[in-house]
């Protein structure tokens, strides 16, 4: 598209393009960093107050005025990577210079970092420009996205419906169109659960895939993973090529050059084995019509050449739910237990938070050790299932978005949810995998409420799981035969 007709058309024919062809237009100055910022603060003031996705929005002067900077650049034959002049929003976990980073926390809502996490970093010498923050749950615990400072953000689909988490801002930001691509991070599905219930693309890397320094202990906290979302496959691979590759300051960073995810993602699929592990042989409760979605989409992976076979875990899932709630306890309350200590500051954690905290430090190291040697069992047992599938596909979610104003679901089609996280247990084999996984879409049921799909390969495989989720997406194309509604009014 010419910039003759973005300019004429306003700014809905820029913000509906994808990062590819967007930045492409901006690097051969077909549109300007100006056209594209304005575009974006004008399609935020037109749907953020409908769905709450983006926090702390940076004043139009001074977001202009570094658009302005991109064109001189531009100008002078300066282009600083694929994501120049392009906004975005920055999960609000990931530390941000000069903009507030509150973790969705009263206790740190006046914190200001004067430095960037590594991901940011990362984006911003790519030529990004950070307008603000996406909205997160407390602490990031829990995939329902809200909290006292900022309130809920609702699903792009209905926004009287929760949009998952935790990076759930991101995720319904994408969908409407109020950033081109966005960061996220995934502990328990945070990149899968809110991708699923706006129907985008969300990407879980390999452990170490994406170097990771906020926090206190560099070797230990190994459960959670930054990572990219988009529109697209391509869009988020493009993201994945920005974030990935090693920092010094990750001593557990995978080496691998981030450049890799910029090359083309066609393959031919023909012949791959792909394991179907559904519901887990009746172990995990769907919420009706889930398992009916996904099965159907399973046509599509057929019509690439895939086969596929119903897959059992070869392990107690029992067992990782065990070690799930170890380690996950153990992990929050090394990090919040100086907060926790203080009754003051005790007295403003959510409920979830100090459940977590408290059975952490009731925890002795025999626990803990005994959930790290689960977690390698269940290292083994995986790749033993890789030697049979290329792949493993199972849903995204237990349940479809739900009512905003619900912290979280109680059942799951009668069965009682015991924690505030159980009804998330489906993400829980890919994370304590470490291996790469992406949530692909999966339709939508008969209320016009999308699920989502993931896609796990063997560790470090993250190129592969991109690319059969690529020709998944050429096959099913959900984006573009459904988006938002909100679109449209």
């Amino acid at each position: 598209m010419s910039a003759t007709r973005h300019r004429s058309d306003g700014h809905e024919e820029i913000v509906a393009l994808d990062a590819l062809p967007l930045s492409a237009a901006i690097r051969r100055r077909e549109l300007s960093c100006r056209e594209v910022m304005q575009a974006y603060l004008a399609q935020i003031e037109r749907f953020n107050p409908r769905v709450n996705a983006i926090v702390s929005l940076q004043a139009e002067s001074r977001l202009l005025a570094q658009a302005d900077e991109r064109d001189r650049q531009l100008a002078r034959g300066e282009w600083l990577g694929w994501m120049h002049g392009m906004p975005q929003a920055i999960k609000d976990l990931a530390a941000t210079s000069g903009i507030p980073t509150t973790l969705g926390s009263p206790l740190f809502a006046g914190q200001v970092p004067e430095h960037d996490a590594i991901v940011v970093e990362r984006v911003k010498s790519s030529g990004a420009i950070v307008i603000g923050k996406t909205n997160v749950p407390e602490f990031g615990l829990g995939s329902q996205t809200y909290n006292p400072l900022f309130g809920a953000t609702a699903c792009a689909y209905d926004e009287r419906l929760s949009a998952g988490g935790s990076s759930g801002g991101a995720a319904a930001a994408l969908a409407l169109h109020l950033v081109p691509v966005a960061d996220g991070s995934d502990m328990m599905g945070s990149l899968r659960n809110p991708a699923a219930f706006n129907n985008v693309i969300g990407f879980r890397p390999s452990q170490g895939r994406v170097p990771f320094d906020d926090s206190a202990d560099l070797f230990f906290d190994q459960l959670g993973y930054e990572g990219p979302m988009g529109r697209s496959v391509r869009d988020t691979a493009l993201l994945l090529s920005v974030q990935a590759g090693a920092d010094r300051r990750a001593p557990l960073s995978i080496a691998e050059p981030g450049a890799r995810f910029a090359a083309p993602l066609e393959r031919d699929f023909e012949g791959i084995r792909l394991g179907w592990l559904g519901d887990l042989d009746g172990y995990l409760p769907m919420q009706d019509g889930i398992l009916q979605l996904c099965q159907r989409a399973l046509g599509d992976f057929r019509s690439l050449g895939c086969e596929i076979e119903e897959a059992n875990l070869g392990f107690a899932p029992e067992r990782l739910w065990e070690c799930w709630r170890t380690l996950r306890h153990w992990l929050v309350a090394g990090s919040l237990g100086g907060v926790h200590a203080d009754p003051a500051k005790r007295a403003l954690l959510k409920p979830e938070a100090l459940w977590e905290v408290e059975n952490g430090l009731r925890l002795g190291a025999d626990a803990v050790f005994r959930a790290s040697v689960i977690r390698s069992d269940w290292y083994r047992a995986i790749g033993r299932l890789f030697e049979r599938y290329d792949y493993l596909l199972l849903p995204s979610a237990q349940v479809f978005p739900f009512a905003k104003e619900t912290p979280w679901p109680r059942s799951i089609e009668g069965v009682a949810m015991d924690t505030y996280h159980r009804w998330m247990e489906v993400v829980v084999p890919g994370s304590l995998s470490g291996c790469p996984v992406a949530n692909v879409q999966a339709g939508f049921n008969a209320e016009g409420l999308p699920m989502g799909l993931q896609i796990i390969g063997p560790h470090q495989a993250d190129f592969a799981v991109l690319q059969l989720a690529h020709a998944y997406e050429r096959a099913s194309r959900w984006f573009e035969r459904q988006p938002s509604p909100l679109l449209a009014n």
